[in-house]
């Protein structure tokens, strides 16, 4: 049992009362890496530094319990702490998370903030892996919307700037923000997921999501201001260059932010490019949406800009991985 919660937790100090017999047992499995039995060590032995050498520790007081928590966390530690008695309500209230047991004291399971029905330890795991899934794809949702907020901002305020026709009908901003970030973002949101979780979620999603609606941004503007450019392009089909190139960027945000990739993941990304394409290559459904092929002159340059940004959003991506 102790195995797979510390694989699911990364580290484990037992703190008890138990017998000293109990304790040497844990260690003779070979489920702690080091066994130190302190007999009821002195609070200021604690904080100096048995809490960092000490894996097991047997018969420790209330005050003792949390100065190791305290230990713990100076160290920069997360410390999840597992209680039943009233004398673990004081380490319980100090730690990151406070566990309880279902058949502990009231005290105990009031102060904890998640209470073990069954007094399972091996429930530790999902509930982990649970929070983690949680966690971490709420920051993938989060990057794709503000992306997209973002972009949609910039975009308004660039044509109203330089007095430009908006570059594309609510109908366009529908496809594309449904296929690369709506529908995407409903399975990313579902999808399991172990990351840790790491302090520093607003910095993060601030420092790729408004770059990247930047970039979108700007490859729409200068996209839809190259074709405008040229004479033989109407405006049906600059609209269509700015939405090609829009949906290019969006879908390369899309990729990035579905890493670590997994074949599901691989799916939706290549699902939503299949779905786009075959939107385009319908007469019926391109004269729903206003959509025109725009010539040759217009899309090459559209789909130049387009691969620039989407290389400006894998650097911005990397550069931000390696500030974590």
């Amino acid at each position: 049992m102790v195995g797979p919660i510390q694989d699911a937790l990364f580290g484990i100090v037992l703190v008890a009362n138990a017998a000293v017999s109990i304790v040497q047992e844990v260690r003779a499995k070979r489920a702690l890496d080091r066994l130190v039995l302190l007999h009821a060590p002195t609070a200021s032995v604690v904080r100096g530094g048995v809490a960092r050498d000490t894996t097991c520790s047997a018969r420790v007081a209330p005050a003792q319990k949390e100065a190791t928590i305290e230990a713990l966390q100076r160290r920069g530690h997360v410390v999840a702490m597992i209680g039943d008695g009233v004398n673990d309500v004081l380490a319980l209230k100090r730690a990151d998370l406070g566990i309880a047991m279902g058949s502990g004291s009231d005290a105990t399971r009031s102060v904890g903030r998640v209470v073990l029905l069954d007094d399972d330890f091996g429930r530790l795991p999902a509930v982990m892996a649970e929070a983690r899934r949680v966690v971490g794809n709420v920051e993938r949702v989060a990057n794709l919307f503000l992306t997209k907020t973002v972009y949609a901002t910039l975009l308004a305020l660039a044509v109203g700037i330089a007095r430009l026709p908006f570059p594309f009908y609510p109908r366009h901003l529908t496809i594309v923000s449904s296929l690369t970030t709506g529908i995407p973002a409903f399975f990313l949101a579902l999808a399991p997921s172990a990351e840790r979780y790491r302090p520093g979620f607003v910095r993060r999603v601030l420092r790729f999501a408004v770059p990247a609606g930047a970039i979108a941004a700007s490859v729409t503007f200068v996209a839809y201001a190259l074709a405008r450019s040229r004479p033989e392009v109407s405006g049906a089909e600059a609209r269509t260059a700015a939405t090609v190139a829009l949906f290019v960027v969006a879908t390369r945000v899309l990729a990035v932010v579905a890493r670590p990739h997994t074949r599901r993941r691989n799916l939706l990304v290549v699902s939503v490019i299949a779905t786009f394409t075959l939107l385009l290559a319908v007469p019926s459904v391109r004269e729903l949406l206003a959509v025109e092929g725009p010539p040759v002159s217009a899309v090459f340059p559209a789909l130049a800009v387009a691969l620039v940004g989407c290389g400006g959003v894998e650097i911005g991506w990397r550069a931000l991985g390696s500030a974590r």
